[in-house]
């Protein structure tokens, strides 16, 4: 990796850390998988354009990582640059009802944060274990409330290195879809807008939607959230536990007990533990109902 040390020189310019050889299984909800070549902390929205740019003029993989709660590492690592945005890049702002943030700041904060201002609009949001630019990127949800329900705006960087804006209007939002998963763009900061409401009423709800989870979801084992899309026409999870599959192990793999749409991590897991049942449960589902399941997580390749 001839380009490490060059890296190494433009991420102290940059004053962000990098580390070679970064386990990924620390970064990633569902706490498996190999290292990455380097990992690098960003710490604002115009390090990490001088970095993609840099990237890609040296034909150098990369990739851009939140809170890694929708991910599926290989065993064997990533053979490339992960950009983490985390907490080094995680600002957020109330003016009245518009709350701006960076990528890197997680959903759960910025709901918090709503809650302290008395702003209402994302309770249901409150829980999912993402950054504002991983839920951007694929339009998280729960309870039927989305990201396109309460974002105003964004801003991404562009394949050109610069910083753009992107109204609701353009992202192309749909079920677990938006137009920055083909793009390429790089999403920097997120906008909400959001209505008056009062904290009490908010906090309390959001601590119901919150025991909601806790009581149906396996919040107490590694996973990556929800393993599959929700079909047409049904859901997951129905299917699953129909099929008889609900308990299923692979390695260190298994279909929840307490709720089949998740596959979890019993601790000791591996990728291939992983791949291996859910392609059990994909073929099984399929040859009984005649529905494909899809894998909501990325797999980092």
């Amino acid at each position: 990796m001839s380009y490490i040390n060059e890296l190494k020189q433009l991420c102290s310019e940059l004053g962000c850390d990098i580390k070679e050889n970064a386990p990924l299984s620390e970064h990633v909800t569902f706490r498996f998988g190999g290292p990455c070549s380097a990992l690098v902390s960003i710490n604002s929205a115009g390090s990490a354009a001088r970095l993609a740019v840099w990237l890609r003029e040296n034909s150098v993989p990369f990739f851009i990582l939140g809170n890694g709660s929708n991910i599926i590492v290989p065993d064997d690592g990533y053979d490339g640059v992960i950009l983490l945005f985390g907490s080094g890049f995680a600002g957020i702002s109330v003016d009245d009802t518009t709350i701006t943030c960076d990528s890197g700041a997680l959903l759960s904060s910025v709901c918090a944060h709503a809650q302290q201002h008395g702003l209402t609009g994302m309770e249901r949001l409150f829980g999912i274990p993402g950054t504002v630019g991983g839920a951007l990127y694929m339009n998280a949800g729960a309870y039927g409330c989305e990201m396109i329900d309460v974002v105003i705006s964004a801003e991404y960087i562009g394949t050109d290195g610069r910083i753009h804006s992107v109204d609701r209007s353009e992202m192309e939002l749909s079920y677990r879809k938006s137009r920055f998963a083909e793009s390429g763009d790089i999403i920097t900061s997120v906008k909400f807008g959001l209505s008056h409401g009062d904290s009490d009423e908010i906090k309390a709800e959001m601590r119901s939607y919150m025991k909601k989870r806790s009581d149906k979801q396996p919040l107490d084992f590694p996973s990556a959230g929800s393993t599959f899309k929700r079909p047409v026409g049904g859901y997951a999870a129905q299917l699953i536990e129909e099929c008889g599959l609900k308990g299923l192990t692979c390695g260190g793999a298994m279909v929840s007990e307490k709720h089949s749409g998740f596959v979890i991590n019993k601790g000791y897991a591996s990728c291939s533990d992983v791949l291996t049942l859910c392609s059990q449960i994909h073929d099984t589902v399929k040859e009984k109902t005649g529905i494909e399941l899809e894998l909501e997580p990325i797999i980092l390749r």
